[in-house]
């Protein structure tokens, strides 16, 4: 393994945190840039003494571009993620995405880098024509006027600033695109987190007999979850041998529906769950699971089961409950 100098953009979130993590220990030199409105240094405290942590908005052309410089390869994470705030903010949602993705293309020009990973997400299909999708699903906002998309069109934007500013001056553009990552630390703006939190309210209020859950929709919705160790794993492969201007879903195919989400959340608690189903919120994406054969094709194979990685996230949100103080107050967002 050759050392490389790699800017990480949104380094201190869940996602960059733990590629920031491995990729000190895989022997790199790595520089964060974050203005830690989603992320905390907290995250990256076991390998701050190896890192170098610059911290500025990645909308600020001219900081991104010093940051970038000395570097060989830039993996552009930063984005305000979190359903809520698709909901309550999507201007700044769509503004992070735009300008923060030009602002990483020109530095990378500047800086004549040639290296450059891009994040997208699966919020970039909606509600997909095949499940397990795989990366030539066609991309859709079905509704510009449902603030629900801002995330998701933010993304693509991304990729076709990405795959067509690309096509010149780079030995390597990829885009990859995450499937629901999950762990310990990933947030509070998730299903996840949100059912664990709720799972060990409602157990404490109700300590004998089944735990009463409510959700959204009737529960037949399905997603697969990738846990972060899988995820970082399947990140580092395509870092290292994806193609250039290639697309990548890095995920776990291992569907679930969300009534049955609710239940085995309950049950890491030790208990039963009564699944009370509501409306589901406008926008919501039916089935999403990812197929994965492209970056099986690389050498990659998810190996944590939501069954064996379920337990220990849900007892580090109630572990750690007081972090949420933590959690980005929109309104201070959008000054």
């Amino acid at each position: 393994m050759t050392a490389r100098r790699i800017l990480v953009t949104g380094g201190t979130g869940f996602i960059g945190a733990a590629l920031v993590r491995r990729l000190v220990r895989d022997g790199h030199r790595v520089r964060v840039l974050d203005n830690n409105l989603r992320g905390t240094p907290r995250r990256i405290a076991d390998v701050a003494s190896d890192v170098e942590l610059v911290e500025a908005d990645v909308r600020d052309a001219d900081a991104v571009a010093q940051a970038a410089r000395d570097i060989d390869r830039v993996v552009h994470l930063a984005a305000i993620n979190g359903t809520e705030f698709f909901y309550s903010m999507p201007e700044q949602v769509l503004d992070v995405a735009v300008r923060g993705m030009l602002a990483v293309i020109d530095a990378c020009r500047a800086n004549a880098i040639g290296d450059l990973a891009v994040a997208s997400s699966s919020e970039v299909y909606q509600s997909p024509p095949t499940v397990p999708t795989d990366e030539t699903a066609p991309l859709m906002v079905p509704d510009v006027r449902n603030p629900r998309y801002s995330y998701g069109g933010g993304k693509i934007a991304s990729e076709l600033i990405a795959m067509n500013y690309g096509r010149t001056g780079f030995e390597r553009v990829v885009v990859f695109r995450p499937h629901n990552v999950y762990g310990p630390d990933m947030g509070w703006e998730h299903v996840i987190p949100e059912f664990a939190l709720r799972a060990g309210e409602a157990a404490a209020a109700h300590p004998t007999g089944p735990v009463p859950f409510e959700i959204q929709g009737d529960g037949s919705q399905t997603r697969a979850f990738v846990h972060i160790d899988d995820f970082t794993d399947g990140l580092v492969t395509v870092l290292d041998r994806g193609a250039h201007l290639g697309l990548y879903h890095i995920g776990d195919p291992e569907e679930v529906t969300i009534a049955d989400l609710a239940r085995r959340v309950v049950a890491t608690l030790g208990r039963e769950a009564d699944v009370r189903t509501g409306d589901a919120p406008a926008g919501a994406t039916a089935r999403r699971c990812p197929d994965i054969a492209k970056l099986r094709a690389l050498g990659f194979a998810p190996r944590v089961t939501l069954e064996a990685g379920l337990p220990a996230t849900v007892a580090w949100y109630l572990d750690n409950a007081d972090l949420r103080a933590e959690k980005l107050d929109p309104k201070a967002a959008s000054q």
